[in-house]
Formats: C-alpha cells, sequence, structure tokens
C-alpha cells in the first residue's frame, strides 16, 4: 500500500533554526511534527512552530538533548512513528540510532553500521583510501601518548593539523605550526574532543596552507543507489568554523565536479550508506583534492543546495526513511544559479566573539531570500547551547547577482536584545576577494590576520566610531524622543492615531554621541511621515516601523535598525548585529562593555566574559603574567574561549578552579599592575 505521507508523526530530536526547519517540511507533508525542549527551551520558537511539544527536563545538552533514554521516552511517550536527529547532539550517534531501532522507531538518517563506518575520522580515511580516493598524509595509528603522536607530528612535517577521530565541525581541532607548541595543542585538542564527543581519541593530517573546503551532497537509498548533487563551497571559516556557504564553487569546472561527484558516491556505497549525507574534500591549489570526512548526517549548509536544485532534502530524508527508492526529482536533478548563506551567530564582533546571550527584544527578517532562524521576537538565548541562531539564504542567476541580494538582505534583517555577527559576515561578501571568490580556508587569516580583534571599520563604524554608530545615535534619540507611553513595541497604527496633534509640535532636540558629546538633532517631518536627524553634516530619515523596528535611510545606506530599553534611562540600538547602549540623559554615549577586558577595571577584577565551564586555570596567586597571556580557557557554546591578561601585571587572586560553572561577569581573577 502507498502512503500519502511517510509517516504520521515524527519526533525532532533538535532545537534552534533545525527543528523549526524539519518542521516546516513535516507540515507539508502532513506530517505531525513533535518537539522537545530543556528547562532553559520552554519559551523558544521550535516548541511553538512543531504541532506537539515534549519537556525532557535539564538545561545543559548532557542533561537534555543528549539523553538518548530521555530522547527516546520522549518519543514512545508522544506516540511518535519516526526521529529526525537534525545536526549536532545525537545525529552521528551509532548508539543512539540502534536505541531507536530497539525501540521501534524510525531513526531518519543512515544505518548504525554505516554511521559507526564513517564516524570515526580514522577508519572513514582508510575507507576512503580503499575507494581510491586520495587522503593527505597523516598518521591514524594506535599510539595515542603524546611522545608517540609527537614522534609521528615530526616525521608528517610542520605544520600539521590534530583532529578528533570521534567527530568534525571544528571541535578538537588544532593547527600546530611547530614542535614545541604540539604538547599543549594535543591536550587543549584532546580537552575539547572529550567534551564534544566524549572520546579523546585524535589522528594528525599534514596540513594545506590555502586550500579550498569542497564538499559533496549524497543521497543513498536502501536499494543501494546513490545520487550527488554537486557540490558547495565552504571556505570561509573562523576557527574552523564555516561562515559563508555556497553553490557552485566558483573553483570548480565540469570535469572536477565529475571526478568529485564519483568520488564522494565511491565513498558512499563502499559503506552502504542510506538516507542523506555529506562528503567533504579539500581542494589543493594544482587542482588536486583529498578526502576530509563524511559527515552522517544533514548539513548546516544544506539550503544552498535545495536552492539551487529545487529539492527539499528533508523531503527526501523522510522518504528514504520510509523505504521508498530515490525519487526521479533526485535522479533527474539539475542545478541553477547560484546560492549563498551566510550563518549568523549570537556573538560579539566587536569584543573578541564572545557569545552573547539574553533574550531576542525585537526581531525582522529581510525580504527576498530565505531565512532558516530558531528565534523570534521573546526568543531566549541561552548559554548552554551554539551560537548559531539563524541562516540567510539568497539565490540568483549569477553568484554576483546572489552575492548583492545577501548583502542587502543583511542590512535589512534586525535582531535586537542581543549582539550577533551579522555586520561581520556582511563585511565578509562586501571584500573584494570575496566578490571575486578568492575564499580559500586562509580567507580571513590574510584579511584580518588579528580575527578575534575586529577593526571598527569592518563592522561598518569607521576607524574613529562614525558610520554605523552616527546611525545608531540617531535612531537611539528618536526612540527616546517618542512619548513614554509610546514604547518603540508599539505597532505603528497604534502609534500614529495616539500621537494626535504631538507629532506636529515636535521641536528639534539635541542629545550628545559618543565620549566626543557630538549633538543629535531631531525633528519630525509630517509631510513624510518620518522623523528627520541630524548630526554635525550628516542626516538620516528614520521611520518607526512598529515592534521597536526603524527603517533608516540616508545618502549612503538604507538599513534597518531594532530599539528597546534595557533599563528606564537606556536606549539600546542593534544595528547590523552591533549593539550600542545609548543613555537617556543629556549626555549619551555607546556605553562600554561591563566586562570590556580592553582596559583595567578599578579593583583590577578580570570579569568572565560569558557564561559557561572554566576548562582550564594556568596561572597561580603570585604568578607574573604579560598582555595578553592566556590565564584560563572557558568552555561556552560548545566552543572553547582563551581568557587572556589584558595588561601585564601580577596574578592577586584566582577566582575559580577546573570543572567550575560560572556567569557572564562574575570575577576570575584579579590581576595587579606590576
Amino acid at each position: 500500500m502507498e502512503f500519502v505521507t511517510p509517516f504520521a508523526s515524527i519526533l525532532i530530536a533538535n532545537r534552534g533554526e533545525i527543528a523549526v526547519r524539519i518542521a516546516r517540511t513535516c507540515r507539508a507533508l502532513g506530517v505531525r511534527s513533535i518537539a522537545i525542549y530543556s528547562h532553559a527551551d520552554a519559551a523558544s520558537l521550535h516548541v511553538r512552530a512543531c504541532d506537539e511539544a515534549v519537556p525532557i527536563g535539564g538545561r545543559a545538552p548532557a542533561e537534555s538533548y543528549l539523553r538518548g533514554d530521555l530522547v527516546i521516552a520522549a518519543a514512545k511517550r508522544s506516540g511518535a512513528q519516526a526521529l529526525h536527529p537534525g545536526y549536532g547532539f545525537l545525529s552521528e550517534n551509532p548508539d543512539f540510532a540502534h536505541a531507536c531501532e530497539k525501540a521501534g522507531i524510525v531513526f531518519i538518517g543512515p544505518t548504525c553500521e554505516a554511521m559507526r563506518a564513517v564516524g570515526d575520522k580514522i577508519a572513514a580515511k582508510e575507507i576512503a583510501a580503499r575507494a581510491g580516493v586520495p587522503v593527505l598524509p597523516g598518521y591514524s595509528g594506535p599510539d595515542q601518548s603524546a611522545a608517540g603522536l609527537g614522534a609521528a607530528a615530526r616525521q608528517i612535517g610542520f605544520p600539521v593539523l590534530i583532529k578528533a577521530a570521534a567527530g568534525g565541525g571544528g571541535r578538537g581541532m588544532r593547527l600546530v605550526e611547530s614542535e614545541d607548541a604540539f604538547e599543549a595543542a594535543l591536550r587543549a585538542a584532546r580537552r575539547e574532543a572529550r567534551a564534544a564527543f566524549g572520546d579523546d581519541r585524535v589522528f594528525l593530517e599534514r596540513y594545506l596552507r590555502t586550500p579550498r573546503h569542497i564538499e559533496v551532497q549524497v543521497l543513498a537509498d536502501s536499494r543501494g543507489e546513490v545520487a550527488a548533487l554537486g557540490e558547495r563551497e565552504c571556505s570561509v571559516q573562523r576557527r574552523y568554523q564555516k561562515m559563508v556557504e555556497e553553490a557552485p564553487s566558483a573553483a570548480v569546472d565540469d570535469a572536477l565536479r565529475s571526478r568529485l561527484i564519483a568520488a564522494a558516491a565511491a565513498i558512499a556505497r563502499a559503506v552502504g550508506y542510506r538516507n542523506a549525507g555529506t562528503v567533504e574534500f579539500i581542494l589543493d591549489e594544482d587542482g588536486s583534492f583529498y578526502f576530509l570526512e563524511m559527515n552522517a548526517r544533514l548539513q548546516v549548509e544544506h539550503p544552498v543546495t535545495e536552492l539551487t536544485t529545487g529539492l527539499d532534502l528533508v523531503a527526501e530524508q523522510l522518504w528514504l526513511a520510509a523505504g521508498r527508492p530515490l525519487s526521479d526529482a533526485v535522479r533527474n536533478c539539475r542545478t541553477s544559479g547560484h546560492a549563498i548563506e551566510a550563518r549568523i551567530y549570537a556573538e560579539d564582533a566587536a569584543h573578541g566573539f564572545v557569545p552573547s546571550t539574553g533574550t531576542i527584544t525585537c526581531y525582522r527578517e529581510p525580504a527576498g531570500v530565505r531565512v532558516d532562524s530558531g528565534v523570534a521576537a521573546g526568543s531566549p538565548v541561552p548559554d548552554a547551547y551554539d551560537a548559531m541562531i539563524a541562516k540567510v539564504i539568497a539565490h540568483g542567476a549569477s553568484r554576483e547577482e546572489a552575492r548583492q541580494r545577501l548583502a542587502t538582505a543583511l542590512d535589512e534583517y534586525v535582531i535586537g536584545g542581543v549582539a550577533t555577527g551579522t555586520g561581520f559576515v556582511r563585511w565578509i561578501i562586501e571584500h573584494p576577494d570575496f566578490a571575486a571568490a578568492r575564499t580559500r580556508t586562509d580567507f580571513l587569516a590574510r584579511t584580518l590576520p588579528a580575527a578575534d580583534a575586529i577593526p571598527a571599520r569592518v563592522l561598518g563604524l569607521g576607524e574613529d566610531g562614525g558610520s554605523a554608530g552616527e546611525l545608531a545615535a540617531m535612531v537611539a534619540a528618536v526612540a527616546r524622543r517618542m512619548p513614554p507611553e509610546l514604547d518603540a513595541a508599539t505597532p505603528p497604527s497604534a502609534t500614529y492615531r495616539r500621537l494626535g496633534n504631538w507629532r506636529h509640535s515636535v521641536q528639534p532636540v539635541e542629545v550628545s554621541f559618543a565620549e566626543v558629546g557630538r549633538p543629535v538633532q531631531v525633528s519630525w517631518d509630517h509631510a513624510a511621515g518620518t522623523y528627520v536627524a541630524r548630526l554635525e553634516g550628516r542626516r538620516a530619515r528614520i521611520r518607526p516601523c512598529g515592534q521597536g523596528i526603524f527603517e533608516v535611510q540616508d545618502e549612503a545606506v538604507r538599513l534597518w535598525a531594532g530599539a528597546w530599553r534595557p533599563e528606564a534611562a537606556e536606549v539600546a540600538v542593534s544595528l547590523r548585529g552591533l549593539v550600542m547602549t545609548f543613555s537617556r540623559a543629556a549626555e549619551t554615549s555607546v556605553t562600554r562593555r561591563k566586562d570590556d577586558p580592553s582596559g583595567p577595571g578599578e579593583s583590577g577584577s578580570l570579569p568572565a566574559p560569558m557564561s559557561g565551564r572554566i576548562a582550564q586555570v594556568n596561572v597561580a596567586p603570585g604568578q607574573s603574567v604579560g598582555a595578553h597571556d592566556v590565564l584560563m580557557v572557558m568552555e561556552a557554546m560548545k566552543m572553547e574561549h582563551a581568557i587572556a591578561a589584558p595588561y601585564a601585571g601580577r596574578v592577586a587572586q584566582v577566582c575559580v578552579q577546573p570543572g567550575q560553572t560560572v556567569r557572564a561577569g562574575e570575577p576570575l581573577a584579579v590581576l595587579s599592575h606590576e
């Protein structure tokens, strides 16, 4: 009997944007979607996006989404016929896939045998080599001792990459440039791999300095038929985390594409793969490519393949898991145009990319592009999970058309309440090297040598704090000039109805901007229905759009901003991902973060820049340290973050110990000047 839908109901064992995206396909197919959520996620968007939601308790992943027993119990309790793992969490855990099978729940993904075969990165390299696919020189032997791995690294030659054997995604990966740095990097890689995958085994690879990161999307059915849908390029990375992805790659011609597709299909067949997966390669400057790994799941960047093929990869996953062969749409797939995806992370690019947490106060998505988001107005951004909260994907007939659409969309995207990397990824896609498709993996290292100290110009501020900062000040002046009872979140129809005669009598007012105290004048243009703000020689029209959103137009740019009141005397403005706080007193200023480590506080206390867990403490009381020495390492949002000394001095006190959980702003150490 042929069913109209692949399954009656599916439990989505994930959270955030991927859970919302899977629920969207379920709705289109008439499948009941079931969410799970932790205590920290009770108010999250994915809970509302599904037809049903089941609490599983806990707060951190290890207490909730990584507890396979709790997830399967929730699936049974809800009557789910199948389970989609999304990506991350348990998506590549063969034991979990086997447990689903034993519980009578269909796991939407590869078999546990295939997952084991490719999930161990050492074994996967051996499989690729046997299938005739080139692999990088390296070491993947059984000797896991520091001495043995060090000897192997010397034989390979520096620089080398240390990589986690049990997982990918940049976790547990370290680049080692010289022999004297090897042991410290090995300890850090093992610590991060153990925290991420519960397995601290590593292997070594020769490091290619300027390759491209290319991957091929595959789909395979239970009859052994494999389809490879073309390549994506994911070369723009920071700390091995992908930031911008596109399809197809400008560096791949038809001949090379055929070789990549054949290699990806060969690996999938070699392991008896089923469902969706991705085979990753690195492409050297001379056109040689090498197998990197196979991810036994859907990838974060799958939308660029969907937009260039017209396929719904999640729908294909569901039908394949239900036992159907590859669809005619997959077999006859042709690509069209170009797609580029920008990942939006909740992180403060202006302050070393530390994670930014809180509650989304105002939210506006751009038109004309695809947005896969896990947040909306009112959504929490907890500190326990990955920092990626959304993706913006643009499609065009050409790469340039897609690039320009994406740039416009990022100017129109507003996420208030937390800092995001929106302005940083916009700078990336506007960079001449990106525009010319010169996007090797050294792109950020080449264009921003100090990748954790982003110049103001990159974020649209200008070297003197101007540009976007000036526009933000104008928005703040308008937001504070509106009557107190008319909060920026009031819908525009109600705003204009209730303003009455007040709007006709608004007189120019002055507020100061930044430490230099430059005045902003604000007046109301009744004919145009906008505020007019002036800061010295710059003039902008600002239109309240309701729900805390403002349209901003000056001679150079047109973009959108969000404004809210974190405290009674303040107005905060989000513009291109930057969050700037302005006092509502006579002197308005861009507030320095309370946890800004660029200079010592009065007490010399070094506060935690984010909430997280202390992974390592490198100093003791009485120890002398230099500026930028790493004092300790924190784990937050699934990544390690080095806590460095902001100035040279002596450690007066260490306030934390390894394994301790701290909140943002808590003191980590006290540092006195020498």
